[in-house]
């Protein structure tokens, strides 16, 4: 069986992507974050073929994706007052609310937790894929396990082939937020922030007024603990190569890294930084003074270092809150963590 490719653009393609959901098959789906490997969240057999297919630990939940921010009843309850008012100013978007979960959402789908992440993603052929299917739909990001999101459907053909690992994939460009959504725990007083993204920190306050940074944001935690949220335990969206992030200023880095540089390995830097590294290996994945351009690059950047050739690759991190905050998380976590200060090593 061959993976089919369907067109965002053709009006068919939510209709015959929904026979292939409503069947327990697979569908790597396009929203605004990344691209998610979707299927039945409601379907034991279909969830489980997502874990497979991904190569995913069976204690990392699901987000479940819906159509309209209404549909949240159905699937969650003692919802308070402020997932509403989330949802009127992030939804449709990138923001994904933990909230108590329905019996209708089985355990395999929520990694045996009481509670379901959920959101309504703001692509718009997916959310008529998620009307004509009739089913919320289980999607995490369509990469391998632990490997760079997937932000194409080019990059979803490179990670599963055409030979029918997945059944199908909806073509719908290339995102245009580029990292995983927002997830906050609405289940806590104040509420937690287990991974950041497209909606911003500084955003949810506005919103709730307070909110708690969990420590699987800002370091790596124990591989026991157990967790609400997808990315927040495992090393993730890491290339082959060893990652180490390089902190300091633009000439301490470029000196450190001149030094310690040899064949093999590669640089991650700002398209400002260009200049610094002529005759490395270097790679922009956006401009440092627009955080937008770095989160839409980031993942297709780290998939082009993805090569056997490359043994290591020297990162640099923006710094400060907003859309950085986002970006400097997936890096880290890149890195396992690993960062260096070049002007303390000098």
């Amino acid at each position: 069986m061959q993976t089919i490719l369907f067109s965002s653009t053709d009006p068919s393609t939510p209709e015959n992507a929904a026979q292939i959901i409503r069947r327990g098959g697979l569908v790597a789906i396009p929203t605004e974050t990344v691209y998610g490997l979707g299927a039945d969240a409601c379907n034991v057999d279909a969830v489980r073929k997502i874990f497979l297919a991904k190569g995913r630990p069976q204690d990392n939940p699901l987000i479940i994706h819906i159509a309209e921010p209404r549909e949240l009843t159905r699937y969650c309850h003692d919802i308070p007052d402020f997932a509403w008012r989330l949802a009127e100013a992030f939804w449709p978007g990138p923001l994904t609310m933990v909230l108590p979960v329905n019996d209708c959402i089985p355990r395999e789908t929520t990694a045996n937790h009481d509670t379901v992440a959920v959101r309504c993603p703001a692509s718009e052929v997916t959310r008529a894929l998620i009307r004509a299917s009739g089913v919320p739909i289980a999607a995490p990001s369509a990469n391998l396990s632990g490997k760079p999101s997937t932000t194409s459907a080019q990059h979803v053909l490179n990670d599963y082939g055409t030979d029918g690992k997945i059944d199908a994939i909806i073509d719908g460009g290339e995102c245009s937020v580029g990292v995983e959504s927002t997830i906050v725990d609405l289940t806590e007083t104040p509420p937690r922030l287990l991974r950041p993204g497209g909606i911003t920190p500084e955003q949810l306050r506005e919103v709730l007024g307070d909110l708690t940074i969990d420590k699987a944001v800002v370091s790596q935690i124990s591989s026991d603990a157990v967790v609400r949220a997808p990315g927040m335990k495992y090393k993730h969206y890491a290339p082959s190569a060893e990652v180490v992030i390089i902190e300091g200023s633009r000439e301490a880095a470029s000196r450190y890294i001149h030094r310690h540089f040899v064949p093999g390995e590669a640089v991650l830097c700002f398209e400002e930084e260009l200049p610094y590294y002529e005759g490395l290996f270097a790679t922009a994945y956006g401009c440092e003074e627009d955080p937008r351009t770095l989160s839409a690059g980031i993942f297709a950047a780290l998939r082009r270092l993805d090569t056997p050739e490359i043994t290591k690759i020297y990162a640099r991190c923006p710094t400060g809150g907003g859309v950085n905050y986002a970006v400097q998380n997936r890096l880290k976590k890149a890195a396992g963590f690993h960062t260096l200060n070049a002007e303390e090593a000098e």
